[in-house]
């Protein structure tokens, strides 16, 4: 199962992992990441986050990471799951959870498809703090990380 959902509604971990691993006896490893608004940034609180994008668009790009995934690592599902609205600190904002014959592969792709979502996902982040409405850049540390993807292949 490779799946990709954007939606505004929260998710529930256990039911989703539930759905990934389903009557799956192949499955030696399930690796998952969930990412969660934080009350700083750089420097400042925020009190609330809104992620914007383009339906279509979005998806498409979110299905080809995760397809690239797939072909660098043997997995037997991939799910990104990313949320777009209004988001409060604590909210889950994005879910990654891949499954594996051994941790190894699951791990990598999983850090391969979160680090491309950083980056490449079309997604606009507006953060809203004591000095008034911002928006929110990729950091140098994320293209760092996404450029170690590029500078060797890993995986088959």
């Amino acid at each position: 199962m490779m799946a990709v959902r954007v939606q505004s509604a929260d998710f529930d971990l256990s039911t989703e992992m539930a759905a990934l691993r389903a009557q799956d006896a192949r499955i030696g490893a399930v690796v998952t990441f969930v990412g969660t608004v934080r009350d700083m940034n750089d420097g400042a609180t925020v009190a609330a986050m809104e992620l914007e994008h383009y339906p279509g668009m979005t998806e498409q790009a979110l299905e080809k990471i995760v397809a690239q995934a797939g072909e660098r690592w043997p997995l037997y599902g991939a799910l990104v799951v990313h949320r777009v609205g209004p988001l409060a600190p604590l909210d889950q904002i994005v879910l990654v959870a891949c499954t594996a014959a051994h941790r190894g592969e699951a791990f990598a792709a999983c850090e391969f498809i979160i680090d491309y979502l950083k980056t490449d996902a079309p997604f606009w982040k507006k953060e809203q703090t004591p000095d008034g409405a911002r928006w929110v850049d990729a950091r140098v540390t994320d293209d760092a990380a996404l450029a170690k993807w590029t500078a060797h292949r890993t995986g088959p």
